[in-house]
């Protein structure tokens, strides 16, 4: 077989021939909240990789550092998701589970091309892994619209070893998603799974998910306690999802198109140095109005937060050469609406000691502190 030949075998079947990575951020480029964080229940969450969401389940024991890592399998990647266990827990509850998740927009899915009530079309994923602990791990869709259910396939690493892996998930006639922004589809990756996780679970079966101990099946009974040692570790990159019954080679893209996408979930304005956040207003002598216009549209209506700098401030907030460097408490004003959520008014109380109101105002996020804008699922 000629090598032109063995390369159109693996050519997409279905769907486009660009823009057919499902998945944002699956290379573990971007990192916009920073490159370590560590994680635990309590701490769970979107934690420093973009779009990467991990879950501790029903009070799930165990403790790790989440990280962006330049460990990768080969020079096709720069970075990596490391996941290195810093508490161990070895008594699983039969509902604890703990999982790194991947969160879609219904619309995404609707719209994908998959034919997804029908069990003869197949969505394809695929990925490098590896770990220490060897074992069977498995990976999970749990549909989110209409009646909530699942389906999981598994796949085996051998110790220290990276693995390209490739699954296969076909459709369901009873699944359904939304053409809209609500969260539509979950796939997960799974580490830690108890008995009520995996209870009746046939890999490559669809099952109910919608009450009971049927929430939330993540797992075969095959899965391994990836949290029994704090000597083990997890890497995974090169995450591709796919409609189709095959997977194709990875779709790589400029980094500055892979932030672009994860912005619609996540604005964050903050570095080690002074950010500008914009021109505001004075509403009144000590409280302050800004704009922030974010770089794409938003999927929703963001949450606004900040974090702050060594000396607990995050805001500057000048009038001429007056103002003050303050931890107020920012809150969300009038913002567009109609799927163009970019344009934002920030009220600021407090932000000045005493000016005049109508006076125009300058401001900055304080180096190593940051304004966030999340719309996350």
């Amino acid at each position: 077989m000629s090598n032109a030949r063995k390369l159109a075998d693996n050519l997409p079947t279905e769907g486009s021939l660009s823009g057919r990575n499902l998945i944002i951020n699956g290379a573990m480029q971007v990192a916009q909240r920073g490159t370590s964080a560590a994680t635990s229940d309590g701490t769970e969450g979107y934690k420093t990789l973009d779009r990467w969401y991990i879950l501790y389940s029903s009070g799930a024991g165990g403790a790790a550092t989440m990280s962006q890592d330049t460990t990768v399998p080969n020079t096709s990647f720069a970075n990596s998701l490391k996941l290195d266990v810093t508490t161990a827990d070895t008594s699983i509850d039969a509902n604890h589970a703990i999982t790194l998740q991947y969160r879609f927009e219904a619309q995404d899915i609707a719209n994908s091309g998959w034919d997804y009530t029908n069990s003869n079309s197949n969505m394809s994923v695929s990925f490098w892994a590896r770990s220490v602990k060897a074992g069977t791990y498995c990976v999970f869709f749990l549909t989110q619209d209409g009646t909530s259910k699942g389906l999981v396939q598994e796949y085996t690493l051998a110790a220290n070893t990276w693995k390209f892996v490739t699954l296969t998930f076909k459709g369901d006639s009873g699944i359904s998603f939304a053409d809209d922004n609500g969260h539509g589809l979950t796939v997960g990756w799974t580490l830690v799974a108890g008995s009520n996780r995996h209870e009746n679970v046939t890999a490559g079966t669809w099952i109910t998910t919608a009450t009971g101990n049927n929430q939330g099946r993540y797992a075969t009974s095959n899965q391994v306690n990836f949290f029994d040692s704090t000597s083990n570790d997890f890497y995974l990159t090169g995450v591709q999802m796919e409609v189709g019954p095959q997977s194709t080679p990875f779709e790589h893209e400029p980094v500055g198109v892979t932030l672009s996408k994860c912005q619609r979930y996540t604005h964050i304005i903050g570095d080690t140095q002074y950010q500008a956040i914009g021109i505001g207003t004075m509403y009144t002598a000590t409280n302050g109005i800004f704009y922030v216009h974010t770089p794409v549209p938003m999927r929703s209506t963001p949450s606004i937060s900040k974090t702050v700098d060594g000396n607990n401030v995050w805001l500057q907030s000048y009038v001429g050469a007056s103002g003050l460097n303050t931890n107020v408490t920012p809150q969300l004003g009038e913002n567009s609406t109609n799927g163009r959520q970019n344009n934002f008014r920030i009220y600021v109380p407090s932000s000045n000691n005493s000016t005049t109101a109508g006076y125009s105002s300058w401001n900055q996020v304080m180096p190593n502190a940051s304004f966030i804008f999340s719309a996350e699922l």
